[in-house]
């Protein structure tokens, strides 16, 4: 196979494992910064082009698309889509996974367990906004955040208020949630490949810390999960239309709520602790399906 990874980074443990894993299975694979890709959108011959030559040729991309360059990115992966060049992961899908509203929206709406999440436009609504998530202390979240930035633990009403007006007076949009204090501290990062749970970590936030990320001192182990996060973390990726997702889960007393859905999960993390060759797989996935599946969005808005 002939492979293009759209990453900004080349140098990230995660894109270096991606590298190294299609080599050894003798794949040719490029790594190039998605924001230095330009196109020549046309009916006939849509193109992408990098440093001056047209990027083509390639049986798959790997989209490796930061949160930051979502927009660019999707435009990208939409061309190469035009092309007919099949993605890992389609850009209808990344758009899914990365709009936190409309992510929650289509899981909710499969029925697969969230924390009670309220969201409004007008401040006049908060005390009726946090009546619905009900409790404290209560989770307020930037829509645009990521890695645990723009994730605020409110620990009164009078103190969440005025987390709120704050965000909303620097008109940005936000989500309230309701706090699982019953998880610790502590969530569970499920790797899904191709319809399967292929890895599985707890994360454990540092003391006085009720963000679980690894980066903000959290400490992983490997984790037995029951079937139930199985199953839940699966339809999660099914539902955002992922192959390859980072699926985050808490335990709740009345089952497992999904947290997030990753479209680009970081590899280091889960490769340390659990020992599995995740990259591996992934590329495993890759070369079984890119000869067979035609990529679903071409020709769609």
């Amino acid at each position: 196979m002939r492979l293009l990874m759209l990453a900004r980074n080349a140098g990230l443990y995660s894109h270096q494992r991606l590298v190294e894993a299609a080599e050894q299975r003798g794949h040719e694979i490029d790594v190039y910064d998605t924001l230095r890709m330009y196109m020549n959108i046309t009916s006939h011959r849509p193109e992408v082009r990098y440093q001056g030559r047209v990027l083509d040729g390639y049986d798959a991309i790997i989209p490796r698309i930061g949160a930051s360059i979502t927009g660019y990115g999707m435009a990208v992966v939409r061309q190469f889509e035009m092309m007919g060049v099949w993605s890992v992961n389609e850009s209808v899908a990344i758009g899914r996974s990365r709009d936190k509203l409309r992510s929650l929206q289509l899981l909710a709406r499969a029925g697969i367990g969230l924390p009670v999440t309220a969201f409004a436009h007008d401040t006049r609504m908060t005390d009726d906004v946090l009546d619905i998530v009900g409790g404290e202390p209560v989770v307020i979240k930037l829509l645009e955040g990521t890695q645990g930035v723009g994730v605020v633990l409110s620990e009164t009403r009078r103190s969440a208020k005025s987390v709120i007006e704050a965000f909303r007076g620097a008109k940005v949009d936000i989500l309230v949630q309701e706090f699982i204090k019953e998880a610790g501290g502590a969530d569970i990062r499920t790797i899904v490949v191709g319809g399967k749970v292929i890895a599985a970590m707890k994360r454990q936030g540092g003391e006085g810390e009720f963000r679980s990320n690894l980066h903000r001192g959290g400490a992983a182990t490997k984790i037995k999960i029951t079937p139930e996060e199985r199953s839940t973390a699966i339809r999660a990726a099914k539902v955002m239309g992922l192959n390859v997702a980072g699926v985050d889960l808490l335990r709740a007393n009345h089952g497992p709520v999904v947290m997030e859905v990753n479209s680009s999960p970081g590899l280091e993390g889960i490769e340390e602790t659990t020992g599995i060759d995740v990259a591996g797989q992934i590329i495993d996935f890759i070369e079984k399906n890119y000869a067979t599946s035609k990529t679903k969005t071409k020709g769609r808005g």
